[in-house]
Formats: structure tokens, sequence, C-alpha cells
């Protein structure tokens, strides 16, 4: 079912990584999305498979919960990988077979990148509230107000986007259920029957959304929001040892990589 899936969540919690700082955070999937596009080998892949997994370990967030994460990518995990494996030249498996070697460890290679690029990033959301996750990214992108940048409303609607993905599955997941009961049948047929079959979901929740946002901005209007200067924070983001400590960390892993990278491992 749609809301399985955990795309956008926070899940609360007390472990270290929800207790870091919201912009160490955002700094530390930068330097795991850097280090992941620069791993070659796989011995490379192998070690970002253990930091992810020891990230994982210390938020608490059960696989089954980043995994199904994994759901809305799926067809683009298949896709990417049959690309790779169809158009990649080099030794092929049978003699006059268009499928080489190369291609399939090569398939194999971008469907654990993007595998683990979804499930590292996801991680942040996992443990970072949408308000502390605005705060922080915020704060991170207050150079660019010296060029007019809107930096607060950038955020505020990055964040809020993350804060209604679910809500929006959950609203996908009742229209659905309300088309299949009118006798709707979205699993059978050729592709074009199914986007047609899709019509009667959409339409009505673009309505609902639109209607959703409407009301969103009322309600702030009418409490008389504005964002950016002047505007206080109920809590007010600091540093802590443990911030350094995670940010060496995540230097190190990055220095790792491209050492490993230079040895072509």
């Amino acid at each position: 079912m749609l809301k399985d899936i955990t795309l956008g969540q926070y899940f609360p919690g007390d472990t270290v990584a929800h207790r870091l700082d919201p912009r160490t955070k955002l700094l530390l999937v930068i330097v795991y999305i850097v280090g992941l596009f620069n791993a070659v080998g796989w011995w490379s892949y192998a070690f970002v498979v253990v930091i992810t997994g020891l990230c994982m370990a210390v938020s608490k967030i059960r696989p089954a919960a980043a995994f199904k994460g994994l759901k809305p990518v799926i067809f683009i995990i298949i896709l990417t990988a049959l690309l790779n494996i169809f158009y990649t030249k080099g030794t092929p498996i049978i003699e006059g077979w268009i499928i080489t070697w190369e291609g399939i460890e090569k398939a194999v290679m971008m469907s654990v990148r993007i595998i683990l690029l979804i499930v590292g990033t996801f991680l942040l959301t996992y443990t970072t509230s949408p308000i502390a996750l605005t705060d922080g990214l915020e704060i991170l992108l207050n150079p660019l107000k010296k060029i007019k940048v809107p930096v607060h409303e950038m955020s505020m609607m990055m964040s809020m986007a993350l804060r209604f993905i679910p809500t929006l599955i959950e609203e996908t997941d009742k229209i659905m259920s309300a088309q299949k009961a009118r006798g709707a049948d979205f699993e059978t047929g050729n592709l074009m029957q199914r986007a047609k079959a899709l019509l009667p979901i959409l339409v009505p929740l673009f309505v609902s959304s639109f209607r959703r946002a409407d009301e969103l901005a009322v309600a702030m209007e009418s409490r008389c929001y504005h964002g950016g200067k002047g505007r206080t924070r109920m809590k007010t983001l600091r540093m802590q040892g443990i911030d350094f400590l995670a940010l060496f960390l995540g230097t190190a892993f990055l220095a790792a990589i491209f050492v490993l990278k230079k040895f072509g491992l």
C-alpha cells in the first residue's frame, strides 16, 4: 500500500543522530553524496555500505523502514540497470550477445549507488523535524541573502514539501481505495490504459492539494506570519562537541573515499 512508503517522514527519538544540529546533518549529507559519487570500485562501495549501516544503527532506524522509501523509485532503479546492461560495451557473456560482463558490473554498481543515495539522504528526514530542517537550511544559506536570494522562503518551501509528502501519499491511497470501490482497475491493461486509469486519481489529488495549500496560507496569514529578518525561534541552534566530532568523521570518510579512488578501489 502507498501509506507504507516512508518518504519524508520524521521518526522522533533520542539518539545521537537525533540530537545532532540540523546544520551538521545537512553538511554530512552533502559530504556523503560527494563521497558516494566518487566511489569507483567495489571496495569503495563496500565502505559506503558499512558507513550507511553504522549510521542507521546509530539512528536506530529499522532497515525495513528505510527500504520502504525505495518503493517510489524501484522503476527508476530497474530502468537504470537495464540501460547499463544493454548499452555498455565490453566482453559479451556469450559470443553474439549484446549483454556484457562490464554492463552487468556497471548495472549493479549504479543500482547500489541509487539505493545508497536514497537510504543515506532519507536518514536526514527520518531524524530531523521539518522545523529544525528549515532553520538549519536557512542558516546555511544565509550568505545568499547578500545577493537578494529569498533564503527563508526557499527553506520553508522545501521543508513544507517534505512535510506534506506523507500526507499526499495517504490522500492518494484514500482516493485509490475509493476509486477501486467504484470498480476502477489500476493493475491490468497496457501502459496507455493504466495511464488513463490514473486520471481519476490525479484530478481529485490536485484539487485537494490546492485546497490544502490555500487553507495553510490563510492560517499563516491569520497568525500574522512573516519570515526572515526579525523572526524569533523557539529553539536556538547551537553547535556542540558531538557536532564537531561528526563533522570530523565526515571529513575522514570523504578522505578515505578519495584515497580508495586514487588506488582504483
